[in-house]
């Protein structure tokens, strides 16, 4: 599966973003999906999982502000982040997202990331 993932760029604090992530692969919805960030410094991590029956799951520094949505029909995946601030600057990733995985460590693809710069 190739994946692309955009929408980011630089936003003030609490403005919004809609990152979108288009995969390739006909088994795009036969996986959970999941967005993923990383810091400068920081380790990468899983913000939002998505299953295939649409179960979803936040971490607990974006709950109520991130909302994952994914189209099967698209082979696209969704982030619609809300009350954006200076902390969830980072670049983002989609890829698939596994239990007890929480920095995707079990992928070595990761395609394209996209830049999202909050300004406080």
């Amino acid at each position: 599966v190739q994946l692309q993932a955009s929408g980011g760029g630089l936003v003030q604090a609490g403005g919004s973003l809609r990152l979108s992530c288009a995969a390739s692969g006909r088994t795009f919805g036969n996986y959970a999906m999941g967005w993923y960030r990383q810091a400068p410094g920081k380790q990468r991590e899983l913000v939002a999982r998505m299953t295939t029956d649409g179960i979803t799951d936040y971490a607990d520094s974006v709950k109520g502000r991130f909302t994952i949505s994914r189209d099967n029909a698209k082979n696209t995946v969704y982030l619609q982040m809300n009350g954006l601030k200076a902390e969830d600057t980072a670049v983002y990733y989609c890829n698939r997202a596994l239990l007890g995985d929480s920095e995707g460590r079990s992928f070595s693809s990761w395609g394209q990331g996209t830049q999202v710069t909050v300004s406080s």
